[in-house]
């Protein structure tokens, strides 16, 4: 059953057509045909058999003369599915034979391993033809951190955060990505909250809620002002109004994530006592300078002192 990631992600490119046309030309550095329009159409792909196939969404391309130029199947997949390695040629050469013009699938897939998995190209039979899906995956999507560059591009701000939201560099991916939101009406920015919300893990939420109270407590509207109401009604798990100890906690649990994973990035191996030190300190100013210490450090002693 489709999801509220999987639906929020198709109405997406849904609602800006061009998006996928763009994105194959800017990450994919595919030379997408010169067209004057870009719509969306059935995705039902009916055949004369008694099989019925259904794409999340089908994109036609047409130039000025309203000749079609190309067609886009757009395929949101959260997880592996082995049937989709002989539904997706099928999309591919159904509406190639219906629209008379080149075709091509798009796979959007937020997660790094089903990306991985969808990119596989598939082979049609005894290696005399293949297909080759483009997919939007951690790999392609750039991790968009300056917010003045996630507001000229909202869309791809969200699936970068979607993308990125957990990595290192999440948190800072995730505030980029909802000053951008701040620049859509208010439905949209917040089904693409949630859709960011619901791909955060449970410390980069901690982290986030964090950050959102401290932002609030401090007076500083750097967020749309849906995102300080969903707060202020208590929608956000665990926020509530004047619990400064539990927004100082999740900023902790944040700072302990990034310093091991600087660690493990530096190649610097912890050993219990030192695992614990991290784990037990409730200092922030401390693990900021642990988090400094780590560049150019060779042992956990030297980040630690």
């Amino acid at each position: 059953m489709p999801t509220l990631e999987h639906n929020a992600l198709v109405e997406m490119f849904r609602e800006d057509p061009e998006l996928a046309p763009r994105l194959l030309a800017t990450l994919f550095h595919v030379e997408v045909p010169p067209h004057a329009s870009v719509a969306v159409v059935e995705s039902s792909l009916d055949q004369l058999i008694p099989v019925e196939f259904r794409a999340d969404l089908v994109l036609e391309l047409r130039d000025a003369n309203g000749s079609l130029v190309l067609a886009i199947v757009i395929e949101v997949q959260r997880d592996v599915d082995p049937d989709k390695k002989f539904s997706w040629p099928t999309y591919v050469t159904v509406v190639r034979a219906k629209k008379r013009c080149g075709t091509v699938v798009l796979v959007v897939a937020p997660d790094p391993d089903v990306a991985a998995w969808a990119a596989e190209s598939i082979n049609l039979g005894l290696g005399l033809g293949n297909v080759e899906p483009l997919v939007l995956g951690p790999a392609v999507v750039p991790e968009i951190t300056d917010p003045a560059d996630a507001e000229k591009d909202a869309e791809l701000a969200v699936l970068s955060a979607v993308a990125h939201g957990n990595g290192p560099n999440g948190l800072t991916v995730v505030q980029a990505a909802l000053v951008a939101l701040g620049r859509l009406d208010q439905e949209h920015a917040m089904v693409y909250f949630q859709l960011i919300w619901n791909g955060l893990r449970e410390p980069m939420r901690r982290a986030l809620e964090a950050l959102v109270m401290e932002r609030q407590i401090e007076g500083e509207a750097t967020f749309p002002p849906f995102v300080q109401k969903l707060i202020d009604r208590g929608k956000l798990e665990g926020m509530r109004e004047g619990k400064l100890e539990g927004m100082r906690e999740g900023k902790l649990e944040g700072k302990r994530e990034a310093l091991l994973r600087l660690l493990a990035r530096a190649g610097i191996v912890l050993d219990e006592n030192a695992s614990a030190r991290i784990q037990a300190c409730t200092d922030i100013a401390t693990l900021d300078r642990w988090i400094d210490n780590v560049l150019g450090a060779k042992t956990a002693t030297e980040v630690l002192s």
